[in-house]
């Protein structure tokens, strides 16, 4: 059986914050994302309204997905917004494109 794990950034409305994480079900998670900014705010993505997809990387291995979510969270936003660039360069919101 083949597993599907993304490594995803989202960013807000005005694209001033990023927010990098790692799920097997992006769906349900851009909804999850989505629901708490529009509820209780109770975590990160929440209080700063971060549920636009804008990058994402699928992997087969958990572990390989999670060793690159660490790695992506250490780079300075200027070399994930050089990532972002490359993959989308309009940085056009693809949460219905997933």
């Amino acid at each position: 059986m083949i597993h599907n794990y993304f490594v995803y950034i989202l960013t807000n409305a005005n694209r001033s914050v990023l927010y990098i994480g790692v799920t097997n079900d992006i769906q349900t998670r851009l909804y999850e994302h989505y629901i708490d900014s529009q509820t209780t705010k109770r975590h990160f993505t929440g209080k700063y309204n971060v549920y636009y997809l804008i990058y994402w990387e699928r992997y087969h291995n958990i572990n390989d997905a999670i060793d690159r979510e660490k790695e992506l969270k250490g780079w300075r936003r200027s070399k994930k917004e050089e990532l972002i660039n490359v993959f989308n360069p309009s940085w056009i919101l693809l949460n219905n494109e997933v």
